[in-house]
């Protein structure tokens, strides 16, 4: 099974590309989603205890969670060590189970694959990317975006240029939805037939 790791900066088109890949019947496992879900379950003890006052009707609340730990790199490096684990848990259960399924190709879509070292974790490294003045439009269309949030996560995020340098497949998501589409299409063509080498 050809694992995929796919990122992308704020802005790419990440979370686009990785719905043409569902569309085109492969198993996603999206980590933000994970980390939602673990905020309403598994992580939601753990947290509370780890920071009082951050759990609002038995639920993390995100704002007064970010709240603590921004700029805070002690307490940011406590909630990692609590959420990374539940997250590697997930998506071993998501690998076995479509493994189990005899799926060839699944993809695993993660905003700080190079940032949190999980590229180590998949066979192939596929990029979203865009031009930066492309990439700028779209975040600050964003509700409650502005230029400063915009250079702060920028900031914590590996350069959009050397994220393509490491990539073995980069999508482009400026050229319109079809172009995108194609580009996943001949990914997966390129990917299927190493597996039925």
């Amino acid at each position: 099974m050809i694992r995929i790791g796919l990122t992308g900066s704020i802005g790419m088109g990440k979370s686009t590309t990785a719905q043409m890949f569902r569309e085109a019947g492969v198993p996603v496992l999206d980590s933000d989603q994970v980390v939602h879900d673990l905020y309403r379950g598994e992580a939601v003890a753990p947290i509370a205890a780890a920071f009082p006052g951050v759990v609002v009707d038995g639920v993390v609340d995100r704002a007064r969670l970010a709240s603590r730990v921004l700029g805070d790199a002690a307490a940011l490096k406590r909630l990692e060590d609590i959420v990374h684990p539940l997250v590697w848990a997930t998506r071993d259960r998501f690998l076995a189970e479509h493994e189990a399924r005899n799926e060839k190709i699944v993809v695993y879509d993660v905003p700080l694959l190079f940032e949190t070292g999980a590229e180590t974790t998949v066979d192939v490294v596929v990029v979203a990317s865009a031009p930066e003045d492309v990439q700028k439009t779209r975040v600050l269309s964003r509700e409650g975006m502005t230029e400063e949030k915009f250079a702060a996560i920028l900031a914590k995020q590996v350069p959009d240029e050397e994220k393509r340098a490491r990539a073995d497949f980069v999508v482009r998501t400026d050229r319109g939805l079809d172009d995108a589409r194609a580009q996943v299409r001949a990914i997966l063509g390129s990917l299927r037939a190493r597996t039925d080498a």
